[in-house]
């Protein structure tokens, strides 16, 4: 089974190391979305106006294969 890796940038890098073997990319990206969105919604209101929230996935070879980007800012 293929192994992909979930790497989040946000105030600092936090690479997967380990990663997760799932069946193939659709299942990949359904676990991007639940863990971006536990993650953001972790975050308790500590994502503010002018930062950005990055998750990406990643094959065994360190492919990117998704990325979800959330850009927090004020409108002007």
């Amino acid at each position: 089974m293929p192994r992909y890796f979930f790497n989040i940038y946000h105030d600092r890098t936090q690479l997967d190391l380990e990663g997760e073997e799932l069946p193939d990319m659709h299942a990949a990206w359904k676990e991007a979305t639940v863990t971006a969105g536990q993650m953001i919604q972790g975050m308790d209101g500590r994502l503010r106006p002018g930062t950005e929230w990055r998750l990406e996935v990643t094959d065994e070879f360190a492919n990117p294969l998704y990325v979800i980007h959330v850009h927090a800012e004020r409108p002007t």
